[in-house]
């Protein structure tokens, strides 16, 4: 019995080409050892291909030939229906977990982003997420990564797949520029120019960034934000080019100029090419060399120590002083809990990303 399907059929059942052969056997009276004895093959391995368990190759199509007939390509072609019968139905079942896998897969916010086609077809919805993947199906995407997903309780849950989404986006945005070779050194040499540009607007200084970090080997990306996320950066290695990925929509300015010195460091820091994800309120050692990075701790215990730090006119001033943005000095005060976070929002615009550009909201 076969279902119909939009291009073709659909076997409810793959029947291998054994029966046949059982039925040509029953119609000339041979018994199955007799038939093994004249295939010269042994008893299990006709037994196997009677159970579709073994198949039928071309040295075993011409000796069936030659012992109950009909023809070779009768039983190639027998053989080949079973196979691709048999491979039919177990996409189907393959199809069925990924179906299952879409759900948790924000499909339609890729879409509104152009990373897929708009479509409600749930099958093709499955298809262009295998090839968006480049998977032969969606429950081999957690495999094909290497990364840890670390959940942090104060954020909620977390989408491994939704990340994984993301991780994907940044890498074949980052696969498209044009880097030079990887230098640590020179990276390190350019902390002064990147924190002077975090004074400049966003139309100017996006485009300085991705030249200065091409010219040292890092494919510098901006990747819209997926729900149940929360990713601020990642860093990742592909072939001997560094990825650093940006999430910036609706960022505040001094959360994303952290997170891109935050990435710097762990690019500068680690002399392995490891795979580093950046969460939501995630600590760890890389924090304080970004934050020393933008603010050099002398710089910014001497501001505590001997300026009104809760003045505003105060942080404006000498934040141009040592050459950064404010946004820069409020986010430090803020995290250390010497100013209040309602306070000097102006300080700290969002960004936005506009057709791959990061502009102010």
């Amino acid at each position: 019995m076969e279902n119909k399907k939009d291009n073709g059929f659909m076997p409810v059942t793959a029947i291998p080409p054994g029966e046949t052969i059982r039925e040509n056997m029953d119609y000339l009276g041979m018994t199955q050892e007799e038939v093994a004895i004249r295939l010269d093959i042994t008893p299990k391995h006709l037994c196997n291909i009677l159970n579709g368990n073994a198949p039928i190759t071309y040295e075993t199509a011409l000796k069936l030939e030659s012992v109950i007939g009909p023809s070779a390509e009768f039983w190639m072609e027998l053989e080949t229906k079973y196979q691709l019968d048999k491979t039919r139905l177990e996409d189907q079942e393959e199809l069925k977990k990924d179906l299952e896998i879409l759900k948790e897969i924000p499909y339609k916010t890729m879409s509104d982003f152009g990373w897929l086609e708009k479509t409600r077809d749930r099958k093709q919805r499955v298809k262009n997420l295998r090839d968006f993947f480049r998977v032969a199906r969606l429950s081999l995407i957690q495999e094909s990564y290497a990364a840890v997903f670390r959940k942090h309780k104060q954020i909620g849950e977390i989408s491994n797949y939704s990340v994984l989404a993301w991780l994907r986006k940044a890498e074949l945005e980052g696969r498209s520029i044009e880097v030079q070779k990887v230098s640590r050194r020179k990276l390190k040499s350019l902390i002064p120019r990147f924190r002077g540009l975090t004074r400049e607007e966003p139309s100017v200084f996006f485009p300085e960034m991705q030249n200065l970090c091409a010219q040292c080997g890092v494919a510098l990306v901006l990747v819209e934000c997926l729900p149940q996320t929360y990713i601020c950066g990642a860093t990742m290695w592909r072939k001997d080019k560094a990825i650093l990925a940006l999430s910036v929509r609706g960022k505040r300015s001094d959360i994303f100029w952290f997170t891109f010195f935050h990435e710097l460091a762990h690019l500068i820091n680690q002399k392995k090419k490891k795979f580093h994800i950046s969460y939501e309120n995630h600590e760890d050692e890389a924090d304080q060399i970004a934050r020393n990075y933008l603010i050099p701790d002398k710089l910014y215990k001497k501001f505590i120590e001997e300026y009104p730090y809760q003045d505003k006119k105060t942080i404006i001033d000498y934040a141009h002083k040592i050459g950064i943005a404010p946004c820069i000095l409020v986010g430090r005060l803020m995290h250390d809990k010497l100013v209040n976070y309602q306070y000097y929002s102006d300080l700290r615009p969002s960004f936005e990303i506009v057709n791959k550009k990061a502009v102010t909201g």
